[in-house]
Parts: structure tokens; C-alpha cells; sequence
């Protein structure tokens, strides 16, 4: 199954660059939480939250998860993650797709300020 899924994936890459896909179900939650709530079911939060990341990590593609800003009416204070996926040994392309959405002050990471 995996071999089957990197070759369809790897066809992709003959039409793009690179792809774009959620790398989180939700914006972040807050340190701590236990729990999730995705699509009206109650699911522990640290094996849900990377749900979206495996399939593109159990083929091997190299990614740059990028947080992005502003995606939720309800915690606009957090992020929602993005992968940046490129084709096998392509990492400058995922790279330099993150660096222009940072530029583009879409993906952004600031520094928590110490209280």
C-alpha cells in the first residue's frame, strides 16, 4: 500500500512543484489540552493532531510545515499548520515555498514574549 501510494504521489509532482494540505485538523489548541473536538466527536488531541501528517511522512516527502494566521473567526489568536509538500529530494522547493508565504506575511512564527 505505501509503495502504491508514493508512486500516485510522485505523479503528482510531474504537473507541480509542490503540493499544499493541512498539517493539523484545527488551529492549535492551548498547552495542555487533553482532548479535541473534530467533527462532533471527542478525540485525544496528541495522536489527532498529527493525523494529516502521516500519510505524507510514511512515504518519505520531504515537507515544511508552515503555521498560517488568521484562519479561524472563533481563536483567531492561533494558527492552523500547513504542509508544504515537494517531490522526493526536492526540499529547496518546499523551503522556498515556506519562505515566500513568510514573506508574504502569510506563514509566520513570532516569538512568545516572556512575562
Amino acid at each position: 500500500v505505501r509503495r502504491w501510494f508514493a508512486q500516485r504521489a510522485a505523479e503528482l509532482f510531474g504537473q507541480v512543484d509542490v503540493l499544499l494540505a493541512p498539517a493539523t485538523p484545527c488551529v492549535a489548541p492551548l498547552l495542555g489540552t487533553e482532548w479535541l473536538e473534530l467533527n462532533g466527536q471527542r478525540l485525544p488531541a496528541r495522536p489527532s493532531l498529527g493525523l494529516l501528517t502521516q500519510p505524507i511522512s510514511c512515504i518519505g516527502l520531504p515537507v515544511c510545515a508552515v503555521p498560517v494566521w488568521g484562519c479561524s473567526e472563533a481563536q483567531p489568536g492561533l494558527p492552523i499548520g500547513v504542509q508544504v509538500i515537494a517531490a522526493p529530494w526536492r526540499e529547496d522547493h518546499a523551503l522556498r515555498v515556506g519562505a515566500a508565504l513568510e514573506a508574504a506575511g502569510v506563514a509566520r512564527s513570532p516569538v512568545a514574549a516572556l512575562d
